[in-house]
């Protein structure tokens, strides 16, 4: 097993390597790290301009070849990513942004996955009774909603519950206080401006889990296998938890370990309307403002947590499956 997920790891590293400096080449390409400097009063020439972004490496004088030469080697041997256009390092900002989206993706994924697996393996037991259809029915409305009009709506709900129990309990923007000090105060005041952004993706993330994994167990609820080990003397309960659903969460398993890098850099709509400084907030301003080196540490983290993905998948489906586990 070490040696299958060390081979695969080696090839994904390959694979970002590739990617990474390609993705350099485009951005160095298609984006204008001038763009900052020109709205700028007094106004600055083309020279002053390149001057400015010589010290970043991003001098369009200088051939690209040469400054990704110097871009690769800062990476390779210090490990920096570089500076934004106007001097901002990049590792501060992807360190500081993946632990603001990390505490938004982790928990509400883990939600997410736990009540749409649950309610999947609920509804699949009874099917077609009423808690199937009134939950598909739910589940269905929901997966229709816009992100956009979702979040604003849990925004407008909890404002009203505040106003009407005269507390301010439910924050609204942010991931915290300014003026909240200490260990502890300074939790409590993160774990409650957690509550609105991940209720939101919890409610849009559950529900591709209930209907897939619902799709999935009616598949193999009634398989040879699975009457095979009620006839031992289980349950249907208990040959459904403990021989049908195994064989049903492997394609779960491995959609929530793909689907991890693009909550990370995709929660951009939930992000904005909760005012999170994550990842997805810092990929769209990488592009909005020209920054290229920021691009392309972007691209690289999403990459790197792809490969990350993939190697878990493998490892949840040698879990999950003893065929593989013997092959």
């Amino acid at each position: 097993m070490l040696r299958h997920v060390t081979r695969k790891a080696a090839g994904w590293l390959l694979m970002i390597a590739i990617a990474t400096n390609a993705t350099y080449f485009l951005a160095s390409w298609f984006l204008d790290p001038r763009s900052n400097y020109q709205g700028l009063r007094p106004v600055r020439s083309e020279a002053q301009i390149d001057v400015a972004l010589a010290p970043y490496n991003l001098d369009p004088r200088v051939p690209v070849v040469h400054r990704w030469w110097d871009w690769l080697t800062s990476v390779v041997l210090r490990f920096d990513w570089g500076k934004s256009p106007t001097g901002v390092s990049v590792n501060g900002e992807i360190g500081y942004r993946s632990l603001v989206s990390a505490e938004l993706v982790v928990l509400a994924t883990v939600l997410s996955v736990v009540v749409g697996v649950a309610l999947g393996v609920y509804t699949a037991s009874r099917q077609y009774g009423w808690a199937d259809r009134v939950s598909q029915a739910v589940s269905i409305v929901v997966f229709n909603i816009p992100t956009s009009v979702a979040a604003l709506a849990v925004v407008f709900v909890a404002i009203w519950l505040n106003q009407h129990a005269g507390l301010h309990f439910l924050y609204v923007a942010g991931e915290n206080s300014p003026d909240v000090h200490g260990l502890l105060p300074t939790i409590g005041d993160r774990l409650l401006h957690l509550i609105l952004p991940t209720l939101t993706l919890t409610l849009m993330g559950y529900v591709g889990y209930h209907l897939t994994q619902r799709s999935l167990l009616l598949d193999t609820i009634n398989a040879d296998f699975v009457r095979t080990a009620q006839a031992t003397g289980l349950t249907r309960a208990q040959a459904i938890r403990r021989h049908a659903l195994r064989t049903a969460l492997i394609p779960t398993a491995t959609s929530v370990a793909f689907s991890v890098p693009a909550i990370f850099t995709g929660a951009i709509i939930t992000e904005t309307i909760f005012g999170w400084n994550g990842m997805g907030r810092y990929f769209v301003q990488t592009i909005s403002k020209n920054d290229v080196h920021g691009a392309v540490a972007t691209a690289a983290f999403a990459a790197a947590l792809t490969a990350i993905g993939a190697i878990l998948a493998d490892i949840a489906t040698v879990f999950l499956d003893p065929r593989v586990r013997v092959s």
